[in-house]
This record gives C-alpha cells, sequence and structure tokens, in this order.
C-alpha cells in the first residue's frame, strides 16, 4: 500500500470530522477489537492523555518537548491536522513520512477484515490504531495522546494514561442544554484512570466534585496546587513564572503570544513533573520551552502588514484571539479578517466574540469542509450586526486580497476554522511565506 492507496482507503470510512455525523451506540468496543486484532500496541508504553476544549494541542506540544528534552523516545497522536495527514503522528517532533504512514494504515487494513462488517471502523480509529501500532513498533519511551472529541468514548480512550491532562470545559460540541458544562465535564473525565494523576486546568468550583471524582489517585488543580505566577509580555513571546506541586520556575522564555499560552505551559510542565516523580531540571525545562513552536495557533507569518493565522474555531477561542490582539498586536492601521467557520458554530456569537468594529474589514470565505457555513451566511450575520463584510469563496483567494489591500502597518488575521487556517498555510506555503513542506 502506497500513500495513496492508504488515503484511498481512509476515505472508503466514515469520517466524522469532516461530517459531524451523530454516532450511535457509543462504545470503544470496536475499537478494543481493532486493537486486540494488532497486539494491543497500547499496553506496551505509557501514556500522557490530553483533552479539554481548547489549549489541549498547545499543551501536547509542550509536553512533548518537556519529555524530549529529558532524554525520552515520544510518540505524539494529534488531530485533526492542518494541511498534510502525517502531521498527526509525530516521533520526537518530526512527523510521519509517506511511506511508514502507508505502511501502519496497511497493517489496519490487513486485520480490519477479521472484525466483521458491522458497524465498521471510522477514519478516526483506523488512524488511532494506526499511530498505537507505529509507537509500538518503534519502542517509544512514552506516547502523547491528544483526544479527538471529548473523552469517555474517544478512540484514544483505549489507552490507559498514566497521566491525564484536561485543559478546560468550554463552549464546543455542545447544544447549550441546561447542565452542558457538567455533562462536558463527565465526558472529559471519562480518560482519567485509576493510579493515573489528573493535571486539572479547570477551575470551575462546581466542576471540581466530578473530576475528583473520576478516580484518579491525585488531582493537580491550577490555581491551587500549580499555575502561572506572573506572565510578562516579550519580544517573541512571553516571560513567566510556574510554580507546580514539585518546585518553582522562574524567568522562563515561552516563544509563543498570548497570556493563556502561560497557562498551558504550566499544566504541560506539571504532566511532564507528575511522569517523571520529580521536578524537572530547569536548565532542560527552559532549552524545551524556548524551542516550542505551535503552527496555525496566533502564528505570525509576516510583518508590514501583520500577518497572523490562529485556528480560533469557537467563540472561547475567538475570545482568546482577541485578547491576544489587543494586547501586544494592536495596529496602527486597520484590521482585516478573513474568516470562514462551520455548520454548528453561531456566526453572529462567533463575529462578536472576535471583537469585529465597523472600522475593521471582514472578508467571508468557505472552509473546504462538508460542514461549511458558506461565505453568505456569515456576510448576513456581518450585516445583522452592522458590518461589512465582502464575500470570497476560496481561502487563497480571500487571503491574497486582504493583503493586496493593506497597507504596511495593518493587520491580517485568518481564523474561524482549522480548514481555513490550513488553506492559509498551504496559500503561503505555495507564496513562499513558508518553507517548502
Amino acid at each position: 500500500m502506497d500513500i495513496a492507496a492508504a488515503q484511498a482507503y481512509l476515505n472508503d470510512h466514515i469520517n466524522l470530522e469532516a461530517t459531524a455525523g451523530q454516532v450511535e451506540g457509543l462504545s470503544l468496543a470496536r475499537m478494543r477489537r481493532l486493537a486486540a486484532a494488532l497486539g494491543n500496541p497500547q499496553s506496551d508504553y505509557p501514556v500522557v492523555h490530553v483533552t479539554g476544549t481548547n489549549g489541549k494541542g498547545s499543551t501536547v506540544r509542550m509536553v512533548t518537548a518537556l519529555l524530549q528534552a529529558h532524554g525520552l523516545n515520544v510518540g505524539t497522536y494529534t488531530s485533526p491536522h492542518l494541511e498534510r495527514l502525517n502531521e498527526r503522528l509525530a516521533w520526537n517532533g518530526v512527523a510521519i513520512d509517506d511511506d511508514t504512514l502507508a505502511a501502519v494504515i496497511g497493517d489496519v487494513a490487513r486485520v480490519e477484515p477479521g472484525l466483521g462488517a458491522e458497524p465498521a471502523v471510522s477514519y478516526f480509529e483506523i488512524l488511532t490504531a494506526a499511530a498505537l501500532r507505529w509507537f509500538a513498533d518503534l519502542a517509544v519511551d512514552v506516547a502523547v495522546v491528544e483526544v479527538g472529541l471529548l473523552g469517555r468514548w474517544d478512540a484514544t480512550n483505549i489507552a490507559d494514561g498514566t497521566v491525564a491532562v484536561i485543559t478546560n470545559v468550554g463552549r464546543d460540541h455542545t447544544d447549550r442544554a441546561e447542565g452542558w458544562r457538567a455533562a462536558i465535564a463527565e465526558e472529559k473525565a471519562g480518560i482519567v484512570k485509576p493510579g493515573s494523576i489528573l493535571v486539572l486546568g479547570e477551575t470551575s468550583p462546581e466542576l471540581l466534585p466530578i473530576f475528583e471524582g473520576a478516580g484518579a489517585d491525585q488531582v493537580w488543580l491550577a490555581d491551587r496546587d500549580l499555575g502561572c505566577m506572573d506572565n510578562r509580555l516579550a519580544l517573541g513571546g512571553r516571560v513567566i513564572d510556574l510554580r507546580t506541586p514539585g518546585a518553582s520556575y522562574d524567568e522562563l522564555f515561552l516563544p509563543l503570544h498570548g497570556a493563556h499560552q502561560g497557562d498551558n505551559a504550566a499544566l504541560a510542565v506539571a504532566a511532564a513533573e507528575a511522569f517523571f516523580g520529580r521536578p524537572l531540571d530547569e536548565e532542560v525545562l527552559t532549552e524545551a520551552l524556548a524551542g516550542v513552536t505551535l503552527p496555525g495557533r496566533f502564528e505570525v507569518l509576516g510583518h508590514r502588514p501583520l500577518l497572523v493565522l490562529d485556528s480560533a474555531h469557537n467563540p472561547d477561542g475567538a475570545l482568546t484571539l482577541a485578547a491576544t490582539l489587543e494586547v501586544g498586536f494592536a495596529p496602527a492601521g486597520r484590521r482585516r479578517f478573513v474568516l470562514g467557520m462551520l455548520a454548528g458554530r453561531d456566526p453572529v456569537e462567533m463575529l462578536e466574540s472576535f471583537g469585529l468594529q465597523p472600522s475593521d474589514e471582514l472578508i467571508a470565505c468557505t472552509p473546504g469542509s462538508p460542514r461549511a457555513l458558506s461565505a453568505t451566511d456569515v456576510a448576513e450575520a456581518a450585516a445583522s450586526l452592522g458590518l461589512s463584510c465582502r464575500r470570497v469563496e476560496d481561502v487563497g483567494a480571500a487571503l491574497a486580497s486582504a493583503l493586496d489591500g493593506a497597507a504596511e502597518d495593518d493587520a491580517v488575521i485568518v481564523a474561524g476554522s482549522l480548514y481555513v487556517v490550513g488553506a492559509a498555510r498551504a496559500w503561503c506555503r505555495a507564496e513562499g511565506r513558508l518553507p517548502p513542506g
């Protein structure tokens, strides 16, 4: 099986990321059968398991960097990808190559017929099984695994994390019915396994009993046991002071934008401490954090005009982007937003959360997804708020239009969906604003 055949095999299976379809009869039984057919690779190494509404991808990257810097061989599984499927599976920070990805997907394809026809495994289950098998083949010392959706019934939850990290509970993947926060907390708490340490970023008092009752041996809670004690804007990122159950770490440079990344760093450092059972080597910690990169997370790809790509795709993420722009990135000129969104989002709420003003330029585009809201839907939402909006369906064309009209002191911001950010990165790469992938 080559990479084209592997991609075709994947595409023959239901992809709930693309369709947002409803899953009937939630169960991990099918995923457990698939893993068993592959030799239960998830049992061959310890796992740090990470979930949360926002910040989990950033936290996963930082945990990976910290464990690797301390000499461990680290596998990392994330989702979704921005530009290439390969991004989801990484070994010591390097994405899997095409031939190896095709081979491990081929391993799954060979055992699938023995699972029975109904119900068929999904796109995400295949990728998850392939990642877990690959990590076992590599004999990694640890895998850092990001939950795809919620937690309890996510395919990744066949792994028993020795450390579980829950960043927060926010307004995504919910119908906002009464009790939605508790319901989401219950699902995210489902990744916590007996004997584990839970590193918890969600501080709402009403949700704490849910997490404390999830079965962890210890719960390390933000603002009680750990936290970012000082967080200052610096050239190229932040300077932060962190406190964890094991130590205090001062004057750490974090080359990421937004005060929220200090909170993510506190969770990541605590998770690494929990894994090792001791404080981290401060010199190694300093070097590891200083080297972290986060594609698509307030990623600055140009100056004069400022060009920012951010994966904010829900109201809480949009509010965080707006706050980051306000503190340190408010342009002298005009703000020009290129926004596209997926169905299930309230475009009016999203535009309000991004902090759109009448003086801003707004270009609406349509993400390349079956779940996309049309640019017309976004433009109609903008009109209801008294905002002017142009429609340019294609993401690359929309970004080119924004940049063509921008003065040197303007800011161009691309956001609203991972599909939009991924397409924008691909356009930037083709235009020489990013190195070849």
